[in-house]
């Protein structure tokens, strides 16, 4: 029988027997699996377009999702709006066209070619000026056999109104791909200098047909059960606003995104119906879905202040605890008892206020108890909680830290 070839990789692998017959201990790195960057997290998402590679996204990096599309596309073969403007721009060629995006350039060129008019539109677009919004606009465009005139480096429509500006728009007939909302400040500035603005609605917003997930979405996020919120258009943030204020909560939806809930937007278009209302959001420097899930994977655990407790180093994330390093999932009744300690951190607590921070509370001091003891077991740390008998509970803070950088109000009695 033939001589097996040797698994020097498996035989030499840390933990594993050595030539010599000695093991290697692992390490305690190695032995610990690091959590992925967003695991005991949760994102909202508001899109209704790329929402499953969205979702896949912050899946892959430990993220829970709640999927929620503010808004539904009108397809593109039933809007009688786009039909109209296309054969408008066919009978009555612009001066220039201004393509915002690739899904809706391409959309844009498949309807006319459904409904019979596709020649005549790329023929009409190879002898005008076409401008390109960006990269893969521009890859778009080139795709169909045509050429762009130009193209801003920023990927900015504020760069293309400059340009404009700059060229000269008196009485020239300038074509606008909308992509899914007016531009009021952009169309306004072209016609106040004296061009004439068409729209192109390559596709329109509409409100989803099932209303309910944008509920259940605004509900989590007022009951901070959503640590982010990820928006990849402007239609869906305000959409959503628009939802919350039908329902008469849109002043506690945006104090919640002022505060707990973090807005992460794909670009500043996308952030404006947030940022109007005083909502302070992130944005990638790359317009684009990879960046925007980088960046929440550096600002969700970055928002997150380490504690020393018991010797430990703990982080407490949304739904799930940070024990060094490693990831302790933990019930909701217990991430309140966990969250309302971590207040004020070495600080007494006491029984009843612990009760009011439980779900569905109820006037048994005793559930507290109960989830006292689910938590400790779940930390794996039963020492990080310590109970003041008569009194309540409260985090062993370690006694070297530096209790003074901990946010809260002052306790009323001492530990």
């Amino acid at each position: 029988m033939p001589e097996q070839p040797e698994n020097t990789a498996a035989r030499d692998a840390p933990g594993q027997d050595t030539p010599s017959g000695q093991v290697t201990p692992r390490t305690q790195h190695e032995q610990q699996v690091k959590p992925k960057p967003l695991a005991g997290f949760t994102v909202g998402v508001t899109a209704a377009r790329r929402a499953e590679e969205l979702g896949a996204l912050l899946e892959r990096r430990g993220a829970e999702v709640l999927h929620a599309p503010a808004l539904r596309i009108v397809p593109l073969a039933d809007d009688s709006e786009l039909l109209d403007a296309t054969k408008a721009l066919v009978e009555r060629a612009p001066d220039t066209v201004i393509a915002t995006t690739a899904i809706g350039f391409r959309g844009w060129i498949e309807a006319a070619e459904g409904w019979g008019v596709g020649a005549d539109l790329l023929k009409c677009l190879d002898e005008v000026e076409v401008l390109a919004r960006g990269p893969k606009v521009r890859g778009a465009i080139r795709a169909a056999g045509l050429k762009e005139a130009w193209s801003p480096e920023s990927e900015s429509m504020a760069e293309v109104l400059d340009h404009l500006l700059a060229q000269g728009v008196d009485g020239r007939r300038i074509a606008l791909q909308l992509h899914g909302e007016p531009l009021p400040g952009f169309v306004e500035s072209l016609r106040e200098a004296g061009a004439e603005v068409v729209g192109v609605p390559v596709y329109r917003w509409m409100p989803p047909e099932d209303i309910a997930p944008v509920d259940r979405l605004i509900d989590a996020v007022l009951a901070r059960g959503v640590d982010a919120l990820a928006f990849t258009s402007a239609p869906a943030a305000a959409s959503l606003l628009e939802r919350a204020e039908r329902r008469g909560v849109r002043e506690a939806l945006l104090e919640a995104m002022r505060t707990d809930v973090l807005a992460a937007c794909v670009g500043p278009v996308t952030a404006a119906p947030l940022e109007s209302h005083d909502v302070p959001t992130v944005q990638p420097e790359r317009f684009r879905l990879g960046p925007l899930v980088q960046l929440l994977c550096t600002e969700l655990p970055g928002r997150l202040r380490a504690l020393p407790v018991a010797g430990h180093r703990v982080e407490i994330r949304g739904r799930a605890v940070v024990v060094d390093g490693e990831l302790r999932t933990v019930q909701p009744a217990g991430m309140a008892l966990l969250r309302s300690l971590a207040r004020r951190p070495g600080w007494v607590v006491s029984r009843a206020e612990l009760l009011r921070a439980l779900p569905g509370s109820g006037t048994d001091e005793h559930a507290v108890e109960t989830a006292m003891a689910r938590l400790r077991v779940g930390l794996g740390a039963p020492k990080l909680i310590q109970t003041v008998v008569k009194r309540g509970y409260r985090l062993a803070l370690d006694a070297a830290s530096d209790s003074g950088k901990y946010d809260g109000p002052p306790p009323v009695a001492g530990p």
